[in-house]
């Protein structure tokens, strides 16, 4: 049975009927679900880091309502592995990442690191919409990009781990490169789109999972798109101050990171 958590949102007399959030937990998987609406879209933000800063630290800096951790980055020189845009600039390109050259199998592989899975917030003639999409797949004529980030897999409808450069096979088939722990089980950050609203998945410490078993998790919610995040250690959610998700505080406050997607307050 799934325990309710607070679903109203209030905060210092603030109140936001139209950023309607349903926050469920069971057995260690929290359940995020950010309805579809003209003030979420416009509220929710794909942010970066200057250096690198933990997921509280930005929910506190942006006094944000919900902040989660959002693509990859290179924890040897800070610099992103990801696309991120931001209010419509990109703000975070992979491309400026020199260790991404430097190593020759990810030069050779450079055009699935680059054209990973990204989440996109649209606005079109028509309206706001979500999508998650690759990074190299068009943008509808009529829509403009005001916010994405990448990171990746794609987890369903189709699990994309050799596609997008999360496992390596040779020539008999046999994997001899895994990156992110896709193929272990570890805790997990996972975004989906369905009927254009957005669900976060939060698999923590207590519920780790690989990405396999996280695409059948997807399927039995009836998903229609579904990506990962940077996961295992980078794993982080901020709600309000009512609710704070890390992996494996070893400081109480997690993992320094790049890039986080905020659902700010106005």
């Amino acid at each position: 049975m799934l325990k309710k958590f607070l679903l109203l949102i209030f905060s210092l007399g603030l109140i936001l009927p139209a950023q309607a959030i349903d926050i469920t937990e069971s057995d260690g998987i929290y359940h995020v679900i950010l309805e579809q609406n003209k003030k979420t879209a416009k509220r929710l933000k794909c942010v970066i880091a200057d250096d690198l800063m933990t997921n509280r630290e930005i929910h506190k800096k942006a006094d944000a309502v919900l902040t989660v951790n959002g693509g990859f980055f290179d924890p040897k020189n800070k610099k992103t592995v990801s696309y991120v845009t931001s209010d419509g600039q990109m703000v975070a390109d992979p491309i400026f990442n020199e260790n991404l050259f430097t190593d020759p199998l990810l030069k050779r592989n450079l055009d699935k690191i680059l054209n990973r899975s990204e989440f996109r917030v649209l606005e079109c003639f028509t309206g706001y919409k979500f999508e998650i999409a690759q990074h190299k797949s068009p943008i509808d004529f009529e829509c403009q990009l005001m916010n994405a980030i990448q990171a990746g897999p794609l987890v369903h409808p189709q699990l994309q781990l050799e596609e997008e450069f999360f496992i390596v096979k040779d020539e008999e088939g046999n994997i001899i490169r895994e990156s992110a722990s896709v193929l272990h089980k570890v805790p997990r950050t996972i975004l989906g789109l369905k009927d254009n609203d957005i669900h976060i998945l939060i698999f923590t410490d207590e519920h780790p999972a690989t990405l396999e078993e996280v695409a059948q998790y997807c399927a039995e919610l009836n998903l229609d798109r579904a990506m990962a995040m940077d996961g295992g250690g980078s794993t982080s959610l901020n709600y309000l101050n009512k609710l704070e998700i890390v992996s494996k505080p070893e400081n109480g406050q997690g993992r320094m990171l790049k890039s986080f997607i905020i659902l700010k307050k106005k």
